[in-house]
């Protein structure tokens, strides 16, 4: 860790406001540029700068602040991005805020100018005319609930130049109005959770599709995933992202692969049977170019993984049993009603219902080495998105709250799992605050107790939008899309 630094007092807050202000300003138009031309996308400590407004990209600055413990300003942050903007660079994703760090808190780069530590640090990136992909990759998302349309948020959000992921098609049943089609794009504009689209939404009712942010999605309607002809709409080599659930076994989602254009499944839910189960960051090396079917597990299973990967890694896990506080789900019922499960036909929003998970079964598909040392429950309350994971763990090694805290820190900022986990250090965060964490989930560091090797850690997740940031990350890998990033790792 850097030593901390605080910046000196300006004596005039607003004037020193206003400077940082404009200088926020003035990133908008290099990093749009930088997206949209040369396919580089910026970041400060993991936090994406494209698409952003002033205000928030004032905000990733000072979250930098809360979990690095050191300053970090629009002043040292500006003249990275503005020589990035300079250099012809091939496609990247580049943390311009760890870059700034590393130059004035770490010493690195001692004789350089700004510019020219810049230019060091992405030499081998300039001039560079690799792709991520070679040609685009078509989506199709197989239903489009909850998951399915933040799939598609994402995926239309990081569309840029369009030379990855294109999102060409959804497929979902042909419902009762006869306005349907507005009625679909309606639900990916207006979320009562996750708030309105970022961009515009219009309806093309001839050709039954919708266009967003310039991407035309065709809308499909079928109830047999088999029987569907995906080139007669200019689809081909498709990944289709099932989002129903209906189907969980590899001779279910098997019958995608049946349509033509169809060459791989991912599915939003944990796979029965042989079906891999996939958590990005953890255990996603085992995919092969070969897979066609995969399961990207559950949410909560890419909730709590990372950070029991960590922990096992560092003080071993003897045994531990996980407790999960979920949101409701559209599974539940709203006013008490006939349910097959039990408890579940109680009314959500009124109740909180004792239920089953089985992700802390699922974690030893993940990681083999903690099979049956886990047991776990959960506890449905009535809040309509992110959840909690409570981890009570007995450890091999004693260690301290201290200790525990600085080192899932360190993970959090410095590991290659940094996209999986985040850092809370506020005595002041609810469930609420991480609605939109693009993580798995976030570690609550003031809420952690220890006492020697017992160990109870607090994990925010949000369920839906988080989770789908993963399913993101296995569709880029399924699709073969990969980023050089910068700084490089030592």
């Amino acid at each position: 860790m850097a030593e901390s630094r605080k910046r000196k007092r300006p004596d005039d807050y607003f004037g020193d406001w206003k400077q940082r202000e404009a200088l926020a300003e003035g990133m908008i138009p290099l990093v749009g540029a930088l997206a949209r031309e040369k396919n580089v996308k910026t970041y400060v400590y993991g936090k994406s700068l494209v698409n952003q407004s002033v205000l928030d990209i004032m905000r990733t600055h000072r979250y930098v602040r809360q979990v690095e413990e050191n300053e970090l300003s629009e002043f040292e942050t500006y003249p990275v991005i503005k020589e990035l903007a300079g250099l012809n660079l091939g496609p990247a994703h580049i943390d311009v805020g760890r870059i700034a760090v590393n130059y004035f808190d770490r010493g690195q780069g001692q004789g350089l100018s700004v510019e020219e530590y810049v230019q060091q640090t992405v030499q081998d990136l300039v001039g560079a005319t690799d792709k991520p992909v070679d040609q685009p990759v078509d989506v199709v998302l197989y239903g489009f609930g909850r998951i399915g349309r933040l799939v598609a948020r994402i995926l239309i959000d990081k569309t840029d130049g369009g030379a990855g992921l294109r999102l060409r098609a959804i497929v979902t049943r042909k419902g009762k109005a006869p306005n349907d089609l507005e009625k679909r794009a309606s639900l990916l504009r207006r979320d009562s959770v996750h708030g309105a689209f970022n961009g515009t939404i219009r309806v093309d009712e001839e050709r039954q599709s919708f266009v967003a942010n310039g991407n035309e999605v065709r809308v499909i309607y079928a109830d047999d995933p088999s029987t569907i002809d995906y080139t007669a709409y200019g689809i081909n080599n498709a990944i289709v992202v099932d989002n129903t659930g209906v189907w969980r076994d590899e001779a279910g989602l098997s019958q995608h692969l049946q349509s033509k254009g169809v060459a791989k499944v991912i599915l939003t839910a944990p796979g029965k049977g042989s079906l891999k189960n996939i958590v990005a960051g953890i255990n996603n090396d085992i995919i092969e170019d070969s897979d066609s079917i995969i399961s990207a597990a559950s949410c909560t299973t890419n909730a709590i993984a990372p950070p029991l990967k960590c922990i096992d890694d560092r003080f071993g896990i003897k045994a531990g049993h996980v407790e999960t506080v979920h949101a409701y789900t559209n599974d539940q019922n709203l006013i008490d009603n006939y349910h097959k499960a039990e408890r579940r036909g109680r009314s959500a929003p009124l109740n909180m219902v004792i239920t089953e998970t089985g992700a802390a079964k699922a974690v030893g598909k993940v990681l083999p080495q903690l099979d049956g040392l886990l047991t776990g429950n959960a506890i449905r309350v009535p809040t309509p998105n992110v959840s909690m994971a409570i981890l009570n763990l007995t450890l091999k090694q004693a260690t301290t709250k201290e200790e525990l805290n600085e080192f899932m820190r360190n993970m959090a900022l410095h590991s290659p799992l940094r996209k999986q986990i985040d850092y809370s250090n506020s005595t002041e965060v609810v469930s609420s605050d991480f609605v939109g964490s693009r993580h798995a989930c976030i570690y609550d560091a003031q809420a952690t107790i220890v006492n020697g090797n017992q160990a109870v850690l607090y994990l925010w997740y949000d369920n839906e939008f988080g989770y789908s940031c993963q399913v993101h990350r296995i569709l880029e890998q399924m699709a073969g899309i990969k980023y050089k990033t910068y700084p490089k790792e030592n």
